[in-house]
């Protein structure tokens, strides 16, 4: 089968592969549409970050590089495996894409997402999106009804957006900020306008702004390098600030824009992966009493995330600016979000 395989830096290549075997316990799932990730990018541009360099294979997958990339997918069930209920062939579905120790501190108290030998499917080994087919455990295996194949592919980074929200301790009436509009940003603004918060986004990009517009997920828009961001989150706000805020950019510039822009006691959620250390002034954070929390990918979330889909609380299909093949992933995919970013949200890869 095709799959994409991480070389290293820059080094991703197309490649024929074996086709892997269900086991029990697993599943066989066709792969419809896999999206392309900031953290794909990372890698690609940065890596190994993720996933493990030779020599130095994972400890759950007990894989090193070349493995097949892709963590943000769906697809449909094509076999079954020994000993797997609730799910059959036909059926189509996302995966959370972990493997855990489930043996560590945080596994045994129920965030598997924080285990200490966490990885995922599609940069710590066992398969990945980018690929025609992909072998997973069921507890991992969710099924999406009648969602399209296509949308569902961004179930995964929905439940990113899901995560930050829930930790933002966010509610209906409050006002919140977003410092970025690329595909998480953009998703947690979703995440956030259906449980009835105003919005709020900073971007830089014309097509990203108009996106955030456009898709119904921000009610205010805000060009830093236009508008005095503080003065207009004031001014928007009754001179408070907002009650909760997001910095979904991975850029020291943006962290200060949003302590700037929250109120007293206000809470600040760092959702974006950095490729450096952050600098960030305490005194903000002291003199204002803000809480400043991390997040990481997801916990019970796709379930949720799903059922705001399914029941039209949350439309995807604004989101996909692209659809391309497993063969154009460097030249339309990889390049597209690197080099012309201000130009696409979401590319899906159709393997």
């Amino acid at each position: 089968m095709k799959a994409a395989r991480f070389y290293g830096r820059e080094d991703v290549r197309i490649e024929n592969i074996e086709e892997p075997s269900t086991r029990s316990g697993t599943v066989k799932i066709a792969v419809a549409w896999c999206g392309i990730c900031g953290t794909d990018l990372h890698e690609y541009l940065e890596g190994p970050i993720f996933i493990s360099a030779p020599g130095h294979p994972h400890p759950l997958s007990h894989e090193s590089l070349p493995v097949t990339m892709g963590h943000e997918f769906s697809g449909t069930i094509e076999e079954v495996g020994e000993g797997v209920t609730g799910l059959a062939v036909g059926d189509n579905v996302v995966v959370e894409p972990y493997f855990v120790c489930d043996e560590c501190p945080p596994c045994t108290a129920g965030n598997y997402h924080l285990c200490e030998k966490m990885g995922f499917i599609g940069l710590a080994g066992g398969g990945g999106g980018l690929s025609e087919k992909v072998v997973v455990d069921q507890r991992w295996v969710h099924p999406i009804g009648d969602i399209p194949l296509d949308e569902a592919a961004l179930i995964e980074p929905l439940s990113v957006a899901h995560h930050a929200v829930i930790r933002s301790g966010a509610k209906a009436g409050d006002v919140a900020i977003v410092g970025g509009a690329g595909p998480i940003g953009l998703l947690t603004a979703a995440i956030l306008k259906g449980i009835g918060v105003t919005t709020i986004i900073s971007e830089l990009s014309a097509a990203r702004k108009a996106k955030a517009l456009s898709s119904g997920v921000a009610d205010y828009v805000i060009d830093p390098t236009v508008e005095d961001l503080k003065a207009r989150v004031l001014e928007i706000t009754s001179g408070i600030g907002t009650d909760v805020a997001f910095e979904c950019a991975g850029v020291n510039a943006v962290l200060d824009a949003m302590l700037d822009a929250l109120r007293p006691a206000g809470v600040l959620v760092n959702v974006s992966i950095w490729g450096h250390p952050a600098t960030v002034d305490m005194q903000k954070i002291v003199l204002k009493e803000i809480d400043l929390r991390g997040t990481i990918a997801y916990v019970r979330d796709h379930e949720e995330t799903v059922a705001l889909v399914q029941s039209g609380t949350i439309d995807l299909k604004p989101f996909i600016t692209g659809r391309i093949a497993l063969d154009d992933l460097i030249s339309q995919g990889f390049d597209t979000l690197v080099n012309h970013n201000d130009t696409a949200v979401k590319i899906i890869v159709h393997p």
